[in-house]
């Protein structure tokens, strides 16, 4: 599976932003989907993840502010982030792999597919 993201930008601390990430592959609803997200000197961190049942996992950090959703019949994947904060600003990166049990879906080694990045910077 082939994967781009799409949708970072500048946005104020307190907005929202919509990140998207459109799969190629006719096999996407198969696929454990999610994101990762990384700013400079730092490892990447999981942020969200989806599995083909909608069951969702979520970054304490994020959870409560940031939605993870797909769409299998239009290859897509989403992420809503509500209530930005400066410590959110980092690049995303979607991710897909299948097959994963639940306590790997937070693992960075699980996923063995990896769209470009899109930078989103929240401004204080």
């Amino acid at each position: 599976v082939q994967l781009q993201a799409s949708g970072g930008g500048l946005v104020q601390a307190g907005g929202s932003l919509r990140l998207s990430c459109a799969a190629s592959g006719r096999t996407f609803s198969s696929y454990v989907v999610g994101w990762f997200r990384q700013t400079p000197g730092k490892e990447r961190e999981f942020v969200a993840a989806i599995r083909r049942d909608r069951l969702t996992a979520y970054a304490d950090s994020v959870k409560g502010r940031f939605t993870i959703s797909r769409d299998n019949a239009k290859n897509m994947l989403y992420l809503q982030m509500n209530s930005l904060e400066p410590e959110d600003t980092a690049v995303y990166y979607c991710v897909a792999a299948q097959g994963l049990i639940i306590s790997s879906m937070r693992s960075l080694g699980s996923y063995n597919y990896w769209g470009q990045g899109t930078q989103v910077t929240v401004s204080s």
